[in-house]
């Protein structure tokens, strides 16, 4: 563990870790990213805005392909963002991962999903810890920014990279760097947000800081990489646990006849003690549903029971099956019909408005459940054009959205809201559609309050 003193690492490099912090102080460095989706293509860009030469690695040839021609497959990162970093040569892309020992530095940006039983899949963290340790040199600094349980860097990275003779903070460098990506947020792009840096010797923190330092407003050293991962934990399951919340609150509300989005809207004009979570049809993005099991698979090994995280994840799990009950429930009412037969249009597939990001999206899970109960299920959402092959909802992989048509829309069953764009007419939507399931208060927050909109 590094000391840390005044929020600052107290420590005695080494010669050669003071050259290597100059170097990258003066941006001689190229900084190798692997992993170009929605953390590592930011990523790229805020380091190449800060005068930065920036190699990007993918396996996927049609990322690598559209960045080597300039053209974003992000929605909220532009291609007139991104073209001048690659006509200017300094962002390059590649899928040749025997090219890593090109780099001083290596940012580890790649998917840490869960297995079927809800247990950590670390196998892409692995891979990519293996093709580094092929090509690693003296003198690099590799950093993990995929969220994990604490221990992840030290446990699971080192040994694989020490493996061939190189020891951590002496040969190569080794850092833990939480990612803090808020996709579509215009309020906190990359470089506006502060790094948490973490690393278990004075050298490898002292140029992880150095490198961050040349595009973030501050760097947040902590003293050891499982601190820096339990930092990311932390922030997940505060979110997951409020998010539950207020589902529950909004269950018991319905059942006594309260709003709780007006609750919400009243409680948050206190100015201390309140912080304002909302309620929805289920947890959606790579984070929140995911990383709280990351802590609770790994508290097992100290015999600990995270009971309080567990609940929270069951109660946000159970959300989809309580729209759907919902929509049953009005369907009923408003239609005298069941599931069996009916047309049902979902209305936004991403997992959160202003995006085009579906993982872990409550929406999939929404339009099998209607499927399952006999309904047929279709889906607009203007950033998403058609459902991905997925291993997790496989029925539903190349289904093609429905464009948008209120006279269509009219003619189903029941519309659906599950994401809230901000780019959807919901007073024309509620005017022409005879029953509105509302699941983000769209419509009321659009002025569109109608008998017809049911909130779920």
């Amino acid at each position: 563990m590094v000391e840390i003193v005044a929020g600052k690492p107290a420590m005695d490099l080494t010669e050669s870790a003071r050259a290597q912090v100059a170097r990258i102080q003066s941006k001689e460095v190229l900084i190798g990213i692997i992993g170009m989706g929605y953390v590592g293509l930011p990523l790229a860009m805020a380091f190449c805005a800060a005068g930065c030469r920036v190699m990007g690695f993918d396996l996927d040839s049609a990322k690598i392909g559209a960045l080597n021609n300039g053209q974003s497959y992000i929605k909220h990162i532009g291609s007139d963002q991104l073209g001048p970093h690659v006509r200017s040569g300094a962002l390059k892309a590649t899928a040749d991962m025997s090219r890593l020992g090109e780099a001083d530095a290596l940012l580890i940006c790649v998917p840490t999903p869960l297995s079927h039983h809800f247990d950590p899949d670390l196998s892409f963290v692995v891979s990519t810890t293996e093709m580094i340790a092929k090509t690693l040199r003296k003198g690099q600094l590799v950093i993990l920014e995929s969220t994990t349980y604490p221990g992840t860097t030290a446990e699971v990275m080192r040994p694989i990279l020490e493996a061939g003779g190189m020891k951590a903070g002496v040969d190569f460098h080794l850092a833990y760097s939480p990612e803090r990506e808020d996709p579509g947020n215009p309020d906190f792009s990359t470089a506006r947000i502060p790094k948490v840096v973490g690393a278990d010797d004075g050298n490898s923190l002292a140029l992880a800081v150095a490198l961050y330092n040349l595009f973030t407003p501050m760097t947040v050293p902590v003293s050891s990489a499982a601190t820096a991962e339990a930092v990311k934990i932390t922030e997940n399951v505060f979110r997951s646990i409020n998010i539950a919340l207020v589902n529950e609150l909004k269950l018991i509300y319905d059942a006594m006849g309260i709003d709780v989005w007006e609750v919400i809207d009243a409680a948050k004009t206190k100015p201390f003690g309140f912080m304002a979570f909302y309620p929805g049809p289920g947890l959606g993005g790579h984070c929140i549903p995911i990383d709280p099991f990351y802590l609770t698979w790994k508290a097992r090994e100290y015999g600990m029971h995270t009971r309080f995280i567990e609940l929270a994840g069951q109660i946000n799990s159970d959300m989809p099956a309580h729209v759907i009950a919902e929509t049953h429930k009005a369907l009923d009412r408003v239609r005298a019909k069941g599931f069996n037969g009916s047309r049902i249009l979902v209305l936004g597939l991403a997992y959160k408005k202003n995006v085009d990001d579906i993982r872990e999206s409550p929406s999939l899970r929404l339009m099998e459940l209607l499927e399952e109960r006999g309904a047929k299920a279709d889906f607009h959402d203007p950033y998403v054009a058609s459902v991905p092959n997925t291993r997790e909802h496989p029925t539903l992989n190349g289904r093609q959205r429905v464009p948008w048509d209120l006279d269509a829309f009219a003619n189903y069953d029941a519309v659906l809201i599950a994401t809230d764009h901000d780019d959807i007419d919901y007073r024309a939507l509620a005017s022409r559609c005879g029953l509105v399931i509302d699941t983000r208060n769209a419509c009321m927050r659009a002025g569109a309050d109608m008998t017809n909109v049911i909130k779920a």
